[in-house]
């Protein structure tokens, strides 16, 4: 029979001396039972699944927006028919894998004119394939509350409009805009700022020179305005008056000058009263007399 050697450590001893932060009597946490996987899997990054800043919902959102095939729809209606937890919640999960850089969601139009929102889901935030127009942004940087603060949109320029001829008169200018802010009163949605007022009045100002009653501008301004609001009233007015501008008006010829009145002068002759130049001093009845009868 061996002699045993006293010196060497137990199995139970030896384990805990390879793993010194590892207790003798620890029980609890997750022992993992796991199989390899040959069909129907995803790899996911741990970067997402143990994520310090993600809520519980918006991790397993992105795994399983992750896990779904090319096309699958992924809006939140489509989301919410999927799971329990109601658009609001969705909602605000989708804006957390955003932020983050694993969501990224922009509107465009399609072949037909339709608006639909193309959502691109990024397994790595941060990392880009060459040359494509689908890369995922990088997460963003958290920033203080103040930076985060929404920033008003800088205000798009409104499109071009008719210009006069010629230098209008003063006249045209103010009927031009009193037209203009007259509108409000037959459309609550046609209230014009003094900018856009300033923009516009020469545009009707084409229109009146062309010989087109203000009744008549008014109208066309007015006439079949869409039922739905109006977010910029005058680049709607701004198109009508360069779309629907009118032709100019048949050419006329230039009226003859009336013939000059002269004013009334008294002949020095005969004293009768005559219309004449200045330098006329006589009537005609003296004028044509001869020299020896005046």
């Amino acid at each position: 029979m061996d002699a045993q050697n006293p010196n060497a450590p137990s199995r139970a001893q030896s384990a805990a001396d390879r793993n010194p932060t590892r207790s003798r009597h620890h029980t609890g946490g997750v022992i993992h039972d796991n199989t390899r996987h040959t069909t129907r899997f995803t790899v996911i990054g741990n970067h997402l699944t143990q994520h310090p800043e993600l809520s519980l919902l918006a991790i397993g959102l992105g795994c399983h927006i992750q896990s779904l095939p090319t096309g699958t729809p992924a809006d939140i209606k489509s989301l919410a028919a999927r799971f329990k937890e109601g658009t609001t919640r969705i909602a605000a999960a989708l804006r957390e894998l955003e932020t983050h850089g694993y969501l990224r969601r922009e509107r465009v139009r399609t072949a037909t004119g339709r608006i639909i929102t193309r959502t691109t889901s990024c397994n790595q935030p941060g990392r880009r394939r060459e040359a494509t127009s689908a890369d995922c942004p990088a997460p963003r940087p958290r920033q203080a509350a103040a930076d985060r603060a929404p920033q008003p949109r800088p205000r798009k320029a409104l499109p071009a409009v008719p210009q006069p001829t010629q230098a209008a008169a003063l006249a045209l200018h103010r009927q031009a805009t009193d037209l203009l802010t007259g509108l409000r009163r037959h459309d609550p949605r046609l209230l014009l700022s003094a900018t856009d007022t300033a923009h516009l009045a020469p545009g009707v100002i084409a229109w009146l020179e062309r010989e087109v009653t203000p009744t008549a501008v008014r109208h066309a301004l007015t006439t079949g305005l869409p039922d739905d609001p109006l977010r910029r009233p005058a680049a709607l007015l701004a198109h009508r008056l360069t779309a629907q501008l009118p032709p100019p008006p048949p050419y006329r010829t230039p009226a003859a000058p009336p013939p000059v009145r002269h004013g009334l002068r008294t002949c020095e002759d005969c004293d009768r009263a005559f219309r004449a130049p200045e330098t006329e001093t006589h009537c005609r009845d003296c004028r044509t007399a001869t020299p020896f009868t005046r």
